[in-house]
């Protein structure tokens, strides 16, 4: 026999989806997120977004957060999501969401805008609970940062510590942290 459907489960759920869209996220998190019909998530993101939502894959490379300016963005937006799930009971994706919303108001606080969308941030949680990407402590500074799940600690200097050469040729110049 089939467990009755919950109207208040199904609220929560739709809140969640609508909080995922307002915060960028792509149709795949949702699904992977939510216990809503693909059907209904289309209708729910064409309703709150306007438009439909992108298509294609979603980015599954690790590469893209170990580059200078995704690595300290990566990096700050990790360090506050770890700090949220050892001092709260919230569940990973609301974890996710509210430490993707934390890190998008320490960006503006620079004016600047966010490199790092939720759906990135949450692949991102996924490498590191997947053991594909790990957080290492700059051998300089002792801050946490995204790395190869292989790095030596011991001689590791990030990107703040040591930024490329062409570090600080752009308009932005990585901002966050430099000044």
């Amino acid at each position: 026999m089939a467990t009755p459907k919950s109207v208040l489960n199904e609220s929560r759920e739709i809140e969640r989806a609508v909080a995922l869209i307002q915060l960028g996220a792509r149709l795949q998190v949702l699904e992977s997120e939510t216990n809503l019909s693909y059907e209904r998530l289309l209708r729910l993101y064409k309703e709150v977004a306007g438009r439909s939502p992108s298509k294609g894959q979603l980015p599954f490379s690790t590469d893209w957060f170990l580059t200078w300016q995704p690595n300290i963005h990566s990096s700050l937006f990790l360090n506050i999501y770890e700090y949220l799930t050892k001092v709260s009971a919230l569940e990973d994706i609301d974890a996710i969401m509210k430490a993707y919303k934390l890190y998008s108001e320490q960006i503006s606080v620079c004016a600047m805008e966010p490199i790092l969308s939720l759906t990135r941030a949450w692949r991102l949680v996924k490498f590191i609970d997947n053991n594909m990407l790990s957080m290492t402590h700059c051998s300089k500074c002792g801050g946490h940062f995204v790395t190869e799940p292989y790095e030596n600690s011991r001689h590791f200097e990030c990107g703040l510590c040591s930024p490329p050469a062409r570090a600080g040729k752009s308009s932005t110049a990585g901002g966050i942290l430099l000044h």
